[in-house]
């Protein structure tokens, strides 16, 4: 079981979520930015320091919501999410294709990664996500 992190980051534009690129596993599915953690690393340094190698940006974590186990074909991970806010920093994608800023309405219409949908639901508040 692999343990990782992601980060549901809110700012006045919206929730930030990034699309897979083409050379990942499950291309193209959003997801909540974040990694996995390093031996003798933090939940939360783990997610402050993915988040500024992967988007180039600073966040403040506000709140650790409910931990998804899910198990996909070639790994089981544990996702770890916190609620986040941005704080600085000019976003840059290093690892991911697009990104979209999303008001709560929006969230349940993106075709998110499996593991990353229980945490949808949790932030949404919604029953269903496509």
């Amino acid at each position: 079981m692999t343990t990782v992190t992601c980060a549901i980051i809110q700012s006045p534009r919206g929730i930030l979520a990034v699309q897979r690129s083409a050379h990942m596993h499950l291309p193209y599915t959003w997801e909540f930015p974040g990694g996995k953690i390093e031996p003798g690393e933090t939940e939360e340094a783990c997610l402050i320091r993915e988040i500024r190698e992967e988007l180039n940006i600073d966040i403040t974590l506000e709140q650790r919501l409910t931990p998804v186990e899910h198990h996909y074909d070639h790994i089981s991970i544990i996702l770890i999410p916190f609620l986040a806010r941005y704080v600085g920093g000019t976003l840059k994608l290093h690892e991911h294709q697009a990104h979209r800023w999303l008001k709560k309405e929006e969230m349940g219409e993106m075709d998110w990664a499996a593991a990353d949908v229980g945490v949808v639901r949790e932030v949404v508040g919604i029953d269903r996500c496509r």
